[in-house]
């Protein structure tokens, strides 16, 4: 299993992104992920910027690093024939360094412009169909789709990159990892769930599977639950509510029910390295090929200098 560096746009700026995208890759760390949303989960993260502009700047920032994101919903708040448009840009910016990756997505995010939040498998729906424009429109030539979502017409991306973009899909039920196995180049999970990649393969699914996952490194370990619980206690809501809460303050009413212990049960917190190593290995059993961490809060430093010194060169020597 490789280890990536996932970059989270919910806690930086976008001048930020782009730095720790640079440390990233002085590192030593395999590629990178990078979260597409309009709003963060809580207004304690405090940041949103837009994703395919950060991607243009970490394309020249970098040398090496391949760029996933994780995981743009092209269904509602962006068409797909646009989506299209600017994933090709971005792998031409990256050298073919790139990968889509993409979901059925979040209320929180997708509806903004005041259109109905379908339900679950009406997204899946809508998804699949926006995959199938994705991969007409990179082709090349004029072409136009009429579909029960989605219409294009004589459109044309004239600037390509030499191989199609791969397309990984989420998927965290049985139906969502179904149809990641039928249509995508790859799956993309949260979580070191074994039945969901077991799944996933036995339903013909090809290609790299890709997990985020979350740490706190700190020498301070309360320090550390500390700030994982106040940035991050979203990650711990049950069920759908992370797919049909729309606003952030309604995450953090919901979140008030999530305590620092639930955090910290899943969020590896503090110093302890074998701790660390402890929650990378459930990843690598479940069968994950390539796993992004994400260092939650500011001690970065202790993080890049300290975790990754230590731990990285053990997954991509």
């Amino acid at each position: 299993m490789k280890l990536g560096y996932f970059l989270s746009s919910e806690e930086c700026d976008p001048k930020r992104l782009v730095e720790l995208a640079k440390r990233a890759e002085e590192a030593g760390f395999h590629a990178l992920w990078i979260s597409d949303h309009y709003h963060p989960w809580v207004d304690e993260q405090g940041h949103s910027p837009f994703v395919w502009s950060a991607i243009g700047a970490i394309a020249q920032a970098t040398e090496r690093m391949r760029v996933t994101t994780a995981v743009t919903c092209p269904t509602l708040r962006i068409h797909p024939a646009v989506i299209a448009q600017a994933a090709a840009t971005s792998a031409l910016l990256l050298d073919g360094r790139f990968q889509l990756g993409v979901g059925s997505g979040e209320a929180l995010n997708e509806h903004i412009l005041g259109a109905h939040w379908p339900e679950a498998e009406e997204r899946l729906e809508m998804l699949e169909e926006s995959v199938d424009v994705l991969r007409l429109l990179w082709q090349g030539g004029q072409q136009s789709h009429r579909g029960r979502h989605y219409r294009v017409e004589n459109a044309r991306i004239y600037d390509l990159p030499e191989n199609p973009v791969e397309i990984l899909v989420s998927g965290f039920g049985p139906k969502s990892v179904r149809l990641a196995a039928r249509i995508g180049d790859g799956y993309v999970t949260t979580s070191p769930d074994e039945d969901m990649i077991k799944l996933y393969r036995d339903e013909g699914g090809k290609g790299p599977i890709q997990a985020g996952t979350k740490v706190c490194f700190d020498s301070d370990e309360k320090r550390a639950r500390e700030t994982a619980h106040r940035i991050w206690p979203n990650e711990q809501l049950p069920g759908e509510l992370a797919q049909v809460l729309p606003t952030p303050p309604h995450f953090e009413q919901a979140s008030q029910l999530v305590t620092e212990e639930m955090v910290a049960d899943t969020v590896p917190c503090g110093p302890d390295l074998d701790r660390h190593l402890e929650t990378l290995g459930e990843y690598a059993d479940a069968g994950v090929d390539e796993l992004f961490v994400q260092q939650i809060g500011p001690n970065l430093d202790e993080f890049f200098d300290t975790w990754a010194r230590e731990i990285v060169p053990r997954f991509n020597s």
